[in-house]
């Protein structure tokens, strides 16, 4: 949210990822529809994807459709989707040749997604930035459980940023790795340089869970308001609009313009423990890749 706009996404897909441009993060259908026209251009015409969340309420939700249809206008191939069921919206993409990827957080919940149409599932770890649910179920058990449960390819989240995991995602059975909070130090990400500083200097242990009172696991940076959030639970408030201050997507884009890290709960996973430098996308994927090869090249010297 707010941080994947056409640079970063155009920057994924030329280094040899894919990326989805999140459409609320834009002030308009307008800008959203230049963003898209913008990542077409800075990628030579080659594949990138959209992001469609599905929200617990409703009248969220009333936008998606706009969201998608001009995706469909614009030729975009790729759509993740994530939150609820995308059951709902799977004719119209599929209908329109989409490629469709749900992120989710329990086996229950892929197959159901895979029941509606889906072709790929990402799968959450409890190490995750942002919602990874209420069972909390690790990224090592996950790759391995998952995958098995499916038909479809599975790509395993949460924690990830670097080449042996993605060796060992492999190993476990997944197809791939989703990179979110390792990447928010890339030089293509629009954020303030105070606020991608702040992420090289910190470890593992810097993020913490909010929102479990409402049933909404959160992982955020561990910040001032991310505290004040936990103070609140902690008393067991469970008026929404005491936190809503604190909680609020605008502070949220205030603090990556700012560069003001303790402003908003700033979704950030425990792989900004890999994110020890800003970097350009290309040059953390050829990092990445690189030690993978040597995490690959080990075991065959151990034998296995």
């Amino acid at each position: 949210m707010w941080l994947a706009d056409a640079n970063y996404v155009g920057a994924v897909v030329n280094a040899g990822g894919m990326g989805f441009i999140t459409p609320r993060s834009f002030p308009s259908v307008e800008e959203y529809r230049n963003q898209l026209r913008k990542c077409r251009e800075i990628t030579a015409g080659k594949p990138f994807g959209v992001n469609i969340y599905v929200s617990a309420r409703p009248e969220a939700n009333e936008a998606l459709a706009v969201f998608l249809d001009i995706a469909i206008e614009e030729n975009v191939e790729f759509v993740e989707t994530a939150g609820f069921s995308p059951k709902a919206f799977m004719p119209r993409i599929k209908e329109a040749g989409m490629t469709v990827i749900h992120k989710c957080t329990t086996l229950r919940h892929a197959q159901s997604a895979v029941k509606a149409g889906v072709d790929a599932i990402t799968i959450l770890g409890a190490e995750a930035g942002g919602h990874p649910g209420m069972d909390m179920v690790g990224g090592i058990v996950q790759g391995a459980v998952v995958p098995e449960g499916l038909d479809v390819p599975v790509v395993l989240a949460g924690g990830l940023g670097t080449g042996r995991q993605l060796l060992a995602a492999l190993a476990l059975g997944a197809d791939g790795i989703l990179l979110g909070s390792r990447m928010t130090v890339a030089e293509e990400i629009w954020a303030d340089d105070k606020y991608k500083k702040r992420i090289t200097e910190i470890g593992q242990n810097d993020t913490r869970i909010v929102m479990s009172i409402f049933n909404d696991n959160s992982r955020v940076l561990d910040n001032a308001t991310a505290q004040a959030v936990n103070e609140l639970e902690e008393q067991g408030i469970t008026d929404f609009e005491q936190y809503r201050p604190l909680v609020q997507g605008p502070s949220q884009r205030e603090a990556y313009e700012s560069g003001n890290f303790d402003l908003g709960t700033l979704s950030m996973g425990q792989s900004c423990a890999f994110a020890n430098e800003i970097s350009t996308v290309e040059n953390i994927f050829d990092d990445i890749i690189r030690d993978a090869i040597a995490a690959r090249d080990r075991l065959k010297g151990l034998g296995v």
